[in-house]
């Protein structure tokens, strides 16, 4: 059996994995909770290939709480990028495209069809080549909506006094996003995740690590990874938050080197119901954005 063949199996677990959560969560429950949130995260950088490219990640999410254990999150992006160097990966990162391909598309436009397109990296089921390119191509900017991820968690261990909480989850990443302006790999994705954290009086500590199973395609080596983050946050009052974050993966694609960047995250609690949360990143590797930034804002009903 192939890697490719293997990753391919993969998904139809995922599936009924996150149908089996779904269909126990319709026991009796009054008033389920759900909240809503939108972001807009920016991120620049080389990547590692000499080109530079910028990106605009604007996420409406919708969460579900059926029980106080189990929870369904919908995220719905829209995606503004420029230059050649990076695509989107299953959890909304920015991910470097291998250096050779990166240059082969730099200044290129494009003529139409499935493949390479808008100058940018937008690998088709089919063909999986580059567009008939015209070199000397200026304007390699796309925008339109993203992929479309599902995810579902379930507490397994709740917090006690020297005890942290521990909640695994699944997702499914689904190729919404137009390959032929390079805004997805056209490709279906999925994973999943162990998340533990632990308050103790004002400190809040936390860690995941996961594994994303990405779909392939000719267009691009595209590679399994892990992923993983840890941090530390102080209570400084009952309504604010600072965090500081350390976030990686390993290499997505064939031919490019891990990701790793730090943040500074602040989360505020501006009512019962209304927060939000911004933060600034810096990369700390060469395929890491050289630096970024984002603000969320949330509402539980």
């Amino acid at each position: 059996m192939t890697k490719a063949d293997s990753s391919k199996r993969g998904f139809p677990g995922l599936i009924v994995a996150m149908t089996t959560l779904l269909l126990s969560a319709w026991a009796p429950a009054a008033a389920a909770p759900y909240a809503v949130g939108f972001g807009v995260e920016f991120a620049s950088g080389k990547y590692g290939t000499g080109i530079s490219s910028e990106s605009y990640y604007m996420p409406l999410t919708i969460a579900f709480y059926p029980t106080g254990q189990l929870d369904f999150t919908l995220e719905v992006p829209y995606i503004y990028r420029s230059g050649s160097a990076v695509f989107r990966g299953p959890q909304g990162q920015m991910m470097p495209v291998p250096p050779t391909l990166a240059g082969a598309m730099a200044g290129a436009g494009t003529t139409g069809g499935s493949g390479m397109g808008g100058g940018g990296m937008g690998p088709g089921r089919g063909g999986g080549s580059m567009n008939h390119a015209t070199p000397g191509g200026s304007d390699n900017s796309q925008s339109g909506r993203g992929d479309i991820t599902a995810k579902a968690g379930y507490i397994l261990f709740s917090a006690g006094e020297f005890r942290p909480q521990i909640r695994p989850n699944i997702f499914v990443k689904f190729p919404t996003a137009d390959e032929d302006k390079g805004l997805g790999t056209g490709e279906l994705d999925g994973g999943f995740a162990l998340e533990i954290s632990h308050r103790r009086g004002d400190w809040y500590s936390f860690a995941e690590v996961g594994y994303t199973i990405q779909g392939k395609t000719p267009a691009l080596p595209l590679k399994d990874y892990f992923f993983y983050s840890a941090g530390l946050g102080y209570q400084v009052t009952d309504k604010f938050r600072p965090l500081l974050e350390i976030k990686g993966f390993t290499a997505p694609t064939e031919g490019t080197s891990e990701l790793l960047e730090t943040r500074l995250r602040l989360k505020y609690q501006a009512t019962t119901h209304a927060g939000m949360e911004v933060y600034i990143a810096r990369g700390l590797t060469t395929a890491s954005p050289d630096y970024g930034t984002g603000l969320a804002i949330f509402y539980d009903y």
